[in-house]
């Protein structure tokens, strides 16, 4: 029973206790005030009608001052209902007639696709990854006016409840390829369950916000269960100690001694200031730049003349001795970690995950939360400049905001940005809209919960892809490309038309990594590609 289906049930319920009562009132006045006895049925008939103002009858005028004073107080409260009907009844009735219609089960013949209970700002990273991968999907959402607007918005959605089996059975669970829960601990451990009444093979993954309840998911029948937290805080610990760690992180390899990787430029780096062109990246290193990420922003091929600055990010091929050269080209020079320490912002599980790694790689950090736990070394509210003074952000070289709010880490990087020109701001955020927002804050790193579990959940269903990295949407694909057999690299214009970079050919089992523009694509090749979702997504409908 929805809410406009309550309040009618309400109103009705009053309405007619309320007319029975001056039904009673009405008989017993008549007999007592008026000496004129009146029955049930025609105390109830003189109640209708003045409720609803269609007159009295032979029974007026009244004599009494008792039945005159019942009969307008009858004639008020009447008029107050009638009132009380338009915003209960008829205007929620009329917007129901006028409003969009939002389907409660999807087509018989959708099957292979991904059921997401429900709508979350995370979803929205998911479902792009789906769609670059041409597989359907289907939201299934509970509340009527966020399942109208996302229908609206053109995403193809059902309004159903996602506990009850009937909900699920509406989304053609059965035929499906997963089922993603994702609303709360509780909820989602619900939903897990009713998918087992409902389909219990459909592959079942479980979001959890507190990682010491992934067992009773577990134990609910989800196949895989998720914590993003810690995720994002190792993403976000890894840009620390990326400067005291001597492997590279987030590698994926396409060769025996070929690889791609990123590359954050630290505050203080030789690269700081300079153009692509003008960095000599190729000559030192020796390896290929194919993106970057400016502020958020992810461009391929990237301009020779844009300026490189702390924050951006370089996405480049080559061989591990060259990768780890341009490792060294992106640090600090100024940057030493032990010689200042590494501030933290917020104690909950992101930002405990960030001290385990950081007490891992030993670097030094003191923790800052407005509340007095374990581990917490400086209470008090870090958008507060003294706060951020006692917890030396004079002398420190890193500030973490690890806070759950995107609106308040917003404004403390304004407070640390204000208190320190040099300090480096590694920030996370709940929501993808809020990355820009935070970079024109002053951070130098933004890392967004929504993609990294968008992106968890589709490494899970897409078997398809090869994750590079979950923060930054940069994957790395083996496919077929009919389209380009016969021409050269340098004809296909793959860069400028799609996107994304050919970094390797598979060919016979044997990878070509060394490719330049006059290297002919053959029948049976396989195209290793790099990208965004919406450069692969593109790639494939140019060119497979």
């Amino acid at each position: 029973m929805d809410k406009w289906q309550r309040r009618t049930v309400y109103y009705s319920v009053f309405l007619i206790g309320s007319m029975l009562v001056f039904a009673v009132l009405y008989q017993n006045g008549m007999r007592i005030y008026e000496g004129e006895p009146r029955t049930f049925l025609h105390s109830l008939q003189v109640v209708v009608e003045t409720f609803t103002t269609t007159g009295f009858g032979s029974d007026s005028p009244w004599i009494s001052p008792e039945m005159n004073v019942l009969v307008i107080v009858m004639d008020l409260f009447g008029t107050l209902l009638i009132f009380m009907a338009f915003p209960v009844l008829a205007f929620p009735l009329l917007e129901e007639i006028l409003s969009t219609t939002v389907p409660k089960t999807v087509d018989g013949d959708l099957d292979d696709h991904v059921v997401i209970c429900t709508y979350t700002p995370r979803a929205d990273v998911l479902i792009d990854e789906l769609e670059s991968w041409d597989v359907d999907y289907v939201i299934v959402e509970p509340d009527r006016e966020q399942a109208t607007e996302l229908y609206e918005d053109d995403y193809r959605v059902i309004r159903a409840d996602p506990e009850s089996a009937s909900g699920l059975e509406g989304a053609n669970l059965a035929a499906a390829r997963a089922l993603v829960a994702d609303v709360s601990d509780q909820v989602d451990a619900s939903i897990v369950l009713t998918a087992q009444e409902v389909a219990e093979d459909v592959l079942t993954l479980s979001v959890v916000e507190e990682p010491d309840r992934a067992a009773y998911h577990r134990l609910a029948g989800a196949d895989e269960v998720l914590s993003p937290r810690p995720l994002l805080g190792q993403s976000l610990a890894s840009k620390v100690t990326t400067s005291v760690t001597s492997e590279l992180e987030e590698v994926v390899e396409i060769d025996d001694d070929f690889e791609i990787a990123e590359f954050p430029i630290h505050r203080g780096s030789q690269l700081v200031g300079k153009t692509l062109a003008e960095s000599g990246i190729r000559e030192q290193a020796g390896v290929n730049v194919i993106g970057a990420w400016f502020r958020g922003e992810f461009e391929t091929p990237p301009d020779p003349d844009a300026t490189l600055a702390n924050g951006t990010v370089l996405l480049a091929t080559g061989r591990e001795a060259q990768l780890e050269q341009l490792k060294d080209l992106t640090r600090s020079g100024m940057r030493r970690l032990d010689r200042g320490d590494t501030i933290v912002v917020g104690h909950g599980e992101v930002g405990r995950t960030v001290t385990d790694a950081l007490t891992d790689a030993g670097v030094r950090y003191t923790v800052v939360d407005q509340t007095d736990l374990e581990g917490v070394d400086v209470v008090g509210d870090a958008s507060d400049p003294e706060t951020l003074r006692e917890a030396g952000i004079d002398d420190a070289s890193v500030v973490i905001l690890a806070l759950p709010d995107d609106t308040t880490a917003e404004f403390t990087a304004l407070v640390a940005r204000d208190s320190s020109a040099d300090v480096e701001i590694i920030a996370r955020v709940e929501e993808s809209q809020s990355i820009p927002k935070m970079y024109q804050a002053g951070a130098d790193y933004v890392l967004a919960l929504a993609n990294i579990t968008g992106r968890m959940l589709a490494s899970q269903i897409l078997e398809e892809e090869d994750v590079l990295s979950m923060d930054q949407n940069v994957e790395v694909v083996r496919t077929n490309a009919p389209q380009l057999v016969g021409k050269t690299l340098g004809e296909t214009r793959v860069r400028s038309e799609s996107g994304c970079t050919v970094v390797g050919i598979e060919r016979d089992g044997t990878v070509v990594s060394d490719i330049g523009p006059e290297v002919r694509i053959e029948d049976g090749d396989e195209l290793i590609i790099a990208g965004t979702d919406d450069g692969v997504q593109r790639f494939t409908e140019l060119y497979t």
